[in-house]
């Protein structure tokens, strides 16, 4: 049995708040046009954006060669890297650090993480970050960049084939996300996402050659890189799509957010979708005792070594007050 109930508060305070980071508009954002979605008003826009497509291609074709350089380190490292990319990088980095402030850190240890997000080959901190507040704003309505409502596979994955890139890409950032697209830190990183990829693939064959030869150099490149970077980014994809699709809900919200388990255990407890919608700037994302949130004890850990601190692991100023 689900326990429903009305969200009347934001996370950090008793007042919602309307900085893009909490998860709402920055300031009077525009919708798409009326009866107009966001997958036409994005295919009317300039159609296909050809390098984003070709990328996400490149790393599929590049998995399929992963069965025919099987080795256990390589599916070892697969396993950890999509933890230190998709889980670290992207869950707490990307979005419960820099989307929605949900804890702080020193500031070599945020551009770090923020470094590492880009291994998940999801794009660099900026664009992904304000993608991410304006499906806050607009969440399963017209403007929305991700919604089912659209198709569950351009939910899913569609969506990025047109992508806004460019002049109307750094407008974009400015109006979403001004706070990352200001910071030169952040921007040179930015800078860094696609060498990144060449360098981590480069360190991985040369790592696997010097250990076993080419068969497990060409082992960890195909699992290491290719196979990874593709389950990283169908894990955090399914956030999108599934968990707005199929799961439970503890809150009512003006979205259609779901709970699920599987994509939680895939995304490190980004599954918790629904619970995240009804308080987005709480850095717990599984709020019953078995919703399992792995990103939020990595958190936890880091507050108890002093590596992180203003952690909001609470609903309201009355609930803070309360554990406190």
């Amino acid at each position: 049995m689900s326990i429903v109930t009305r969200p009347t508060a934001s996370p950090a305070s008793d007042k919602p708040t309307q900085h893009p980071r909490h998860g709402t508009p920055h300031a009077h954002p525009s919708p798409s046009p009326t009866g107009v979605s966001q997958e036409r008003q994005l295919r009317e826009s300039g159609g296909v954006h050809w390098p984003t497509t070709l990328w996400l291609l490149l790393l599929h074709v590049g998995a399929l060669a992963a069965p025919f350089f099987f080795s256990w380190s390589g599916l070892i490292l697969t396993l950890v890297l999509h933890w230190v990319a998709g889980g670290i990088g992207v869950c707490l980095g990307y979005h419960r650090l820099l989307t929605h402030d949900s804890f702080r850190t020193y500031r070599p240890i945020k551009l770090f993480i923020a470094w590492v997000g880009g291994f998940a080959g999801e794009g660099t901190a900026i664009d992904w970050v304000a993608n991410h507040r304006k499906h806050h704003a607009f969440s399963d309505k017209e403007g929305d960049p991700h919604s089912p409502h659209d198709g569950g596979f351009w939910s899913h994955a569609g969506w990025l084939a047109y992508s806004i890139h460019g002049k109307e890409g750094q407008e974009h950032a400015q109006h979403w996300a001004p706070d990352l697209a200001n910071d030169r830190g952040l921007r040179m990183i930015g800078y860094l996402f696609l060498p990144t990829q060449f360098l981590v693939g480069a360190v991985l064959l040369a790592a696997g050659y010097s250990f076993g030869g080419w068969y497990l150099g060409l082992s960890w490149l195909a699992w290491g890189l290719f196979l990874r970077l593709t389950f990283v980014l169908h894990s955090t994809w399914f956030v999108n799509s599934a968990s707005h699709m199929w799961g439970y809900r503890n809150y009512e919200t003006t979205d259609d957010s779901r709970n699920n388990w599987w994509v939680a255990l895939l995304t490190y407890g980004e599954g918790w979708h629904n619970n995240h919608h009804a308080y987005p700037r709480m850095a717990k994302h599984g709020h019953r005792w078995w919703e399992l949130d792995v990103t939020f004890l990595t958190i936890h850990l880091m507050q108890r070594l002093g590596l992180a601190w203003d952690v909001v692991d609470y609903k309201n100023q009355r609930e803070k007050r309360k554990n406190d």
